[in-house]
């Protein structure tokens, strides 16, 4: 081999020479199919990607988080090949790799049908078997241009270029590079062009690779997530690398489905979306109205023994408010249009911070009432995407268990660590406990205040993250733009993370509202503002607990905690006798009376998840005793009421799961 034509590179953490033109499939002696791209020097790029001197290369195997997302966005564009070949006259959109799939827009005439999924499923099996290559290609902008004259969508993308990946969701998978590149799907045997797309790539080396993949819905979607723009038709599907791994997701779906809160929502009666309300705006009914004040009260209970302030304040405001404290200059997408009221133009409420920092300010303050903790539930409103609105989960009219801490620099890291502890503590009470923690960052795009306060008030927040010795994740630029912030990720009981609490370390809105308050010594000083929200919302934990019981809630937090079931009309005195003692230990306890039969009655109790069924016959009555019926179907007959109605308080006082 001549030096000239020999480079260095490093592979397994170890220098190797290879020969000049070598690709980085070569290099890493890679199948194509376990080992799928190559991230050279940081970036992810194609297995045909030729090696440079001293090129770092490290493989991607099909099964890790960056090969699942490129399997994915190679399966979109099979996908989009296969639509556009069955409808020609379909326009091309953005379609990226998500969480656990992938999906692509188009502009057609009409919604796709059922029946068009199984032809384009179909035809993507034809074209999996086939084989097609995935060749990159960089191109011009003019070129670009000239090429997708017919793909309007794609045009726009190529005129967003640097900020597409701010202008849509996914555009960044496109266009969001310094050179525009077209990956063209190549007939394996006469190398014809059978379909292209504009893509940054990388790709799987053929459309063979694609293991087990399958489509899932479709529906409506903005261009770019806005309602101004026009509405395209999104087709869903997930990839996986095998399909043992798609249908162990198929069989999580199957479960997630069971317990999707809109669904047990609407059966269990706890809430609804009237269409005269708006998109997501709840109403809650009396049963979820139960669940939510039980929810509330034990969380004010607790607030008042960590020596929590509760204060209210309202629902609009000036706009000079939001002024102060920045939030129009960085959060106006995220806010209601203004009302305009003598004279004056107000907005609804998007957070309850600035408000607090006006009772803080109202007077005089010192060290000794430091730290000072204001604790509301304030109802907010933000006005979210159509596309981007689901369920409780993510709504416009939100009511937050809002803290705000202010304390002294002396006071804060002892502050954050016990907040944390407090916020860990009280969602374990609420049947939550497998947590890691996530560490937002500053956006270097999106912040007010000095780079040293954002690092102080950053490696603060990690060192107390880290004292709680639970996996600490990074979010680098996730941060809002006055601090950064912790927040509590916790899986449910089928293993899916949802955001909980949020706990965010401010210097700056105390600087932007000239808070003060008289040190030891006699000086001004600026306190430390701590933002806390437990809840998040107090909608969107409403909607994770209905998911992560399934309804069936433990009996402190169920609507409805006993029925009593008599087996004759006879015997319904007797139970309501038993409901009154009950009801006098605060149980929420109903006798059902109605005319149904009695195997009817204990369906409907179950249906309705009641935690417990005290049944009653002749024999109990005589006995003095219940029949005690599990929501589980088991039964222990001949039960004391005493010990009954003993069972059933100290579960609920336990807060223990039946």
């Amino acid at each position: 081999m001549s030096a000239a034509l020999e480079i260095r590179i490093t592979l397994a953490g170890a220098e190797r020479v290879v020969a000049a033109g070598t690709t980085a499939g070569e290099a890493l002696g890679a199948d194509g199919r376990s080992v799928i791209a190559a991230r050279i020097n940081g970036e992810l790029r194609d297995l045909a990607a030729e090696v440079a001197e001293g090129d770092v290369v490290e493989p991607v195997a099909i099964d890790s988080s960056d090969g699942r997302a490129i399997l994915r966005h190679s399966t979109a564009h099979v996908m989009a090949q296969a639509v556009q070949e069955i409808f020609p006259e379909a326009k091309l959109g953005i379609g990226p790799p998500v969480e656990n799939g992938f999906y692509y827009d188009f502009d057609v005439r009409e919604p796709f049908t059922p029946d068009d999924l199984k032809r384009i499923e179909k035809r993507m099996r034809e074209i999996v078997k086939q084989g097609q290559t995935f060749r990159r290609r960089p191109i011009g902008d003019d070129e670009a241009r000239e090429e997708l004259a017919a793909e309007p969508y794609k045009l726009e993308l190529i005129g967003l270029k640097g900020g597409a990946a701010e202008a849509a969701d996914g555009a960044n998978v496109e266009v969001g590079g310094g050179q525009l590149t077209i990956y063209d799907n190549l007939d394996p045997k006469s190398g014809e062009l059978c379909w292209k797309d504009l893509c940054r790539g990388p790709h799987l080396p053929t459309t063979r690779v694609i293991p087990a993949f399958k489509l899932m819905r479709s529906g409506g979607a903005y261009w770019r997530g806005s309602e101004k723009n026009p509405q395209l038709q999104r087709i869903y599907g997930t990839a996986w690398e095998s399909r043992e791994k798609q249908d162990e997701y198929l069989k999580f779906l199957e479960e997630a489905e069971k317990r999707d809160h809109r669904k047990l929502g609407a059966e269990l009666d706890l809430f609804s979306f009237p269409d005269e309300l708006g998109s997501g705006l709840p109403v809650f009914h009396p049963k979820g109205g139960i669940i939510r004040r039980v929810m509330e009260d034990y969380s004010r209970r607790r607030h008042e023994e960590a020596g929590y302030s509760f204060v209210n304040t309202p629902h609009i405001t000036k706009e000079n408010l939001y002024k102060i404290s920045g939030h129009l200059d960085w959060y106006a997408d995220g806010m209601f249009p203004p009302m305009e009221l003598e004279g004056a133009r107000y907005y609804l409420k998007p957070m309850n911070c600035p408000m607090h920092n006006l009772i803080f300010r109202s007077r005089g303050r010192s060290y000794r009432e430091l730290p000072l903790r204001l604790f509301e539930f304030g109802t907010v409103y933000r006005y979210e995407k159509s596309g981007v609105v689901h369920g409780l989960t993510r709504v416009r009219g939100l009511t937050q268990d809002d803290a705000h801490i202010y304390c002294t620099q002396e006071q804060m890291r002892d502050e954050l660590k016990s907040l944390l502890r407090f916020v860990l503590d009280l969602l374990r009470d609420y049947g939550l406990d497998d947590f890691y923690l996530e560490l937002s960052t500053k956006d270097p795009e999106k912040y007010v205040g000095s780079d040293e306060v954002w690092e102080q008030a950053t490696e603060t927040l990690r060192e107390v993250a880290e004292s709680e010795n639970l996996k600490l994740v990074l979010d680098p630029g996730g941060a809002a733009f006055y601090g950064p912030k912790i927040s509590v990720q916790a899986r449910d009981a089928i293993g899916r993370t949802w955001q909980m609490s949020t706990i965010q370390l401010d210097f700056n809105l105390p600087e932007l509202f000239e808070l003060e308050y008289q040190a030891a010594d006699g000086t001004r000083k600026r306190p430390v503002k701590i933002h806390r929200a437990l809840f998040g919302s107090i909608e969107r934990f409403f909607g994770v607990l209905v998911e992560h019981y399934a309804g069936a809630f433990p009996p402190w937090l169920a609507p409805v905690q006993v029925v009593g079931i008599p087996i004759a009309d006879a015997h319904a005195p007797y139970l309501q006798d038993v409901a009154k003692r009950l009801r006098e230990q605060g149980i929420r306890v109903e006798v059902d009376e109605s005319d149904d039969r009695m195997q009817k009655k204990i369906r409907n109790a179950q249906k309705a998840k009641v935690p417990y069924m005290l049944l009653a016959g002749d024999d109990d009555i005589a006995a003095g005793a219940v029949s005690f019926r599990y929501r589980n179907g088991e039964q222990k007959n001949g039960v004391p009421i005493d010990e009954a109605i003993n069972e059933i308080v100290d579960a609920v006082r336990r807060r223990i799961q039946v």
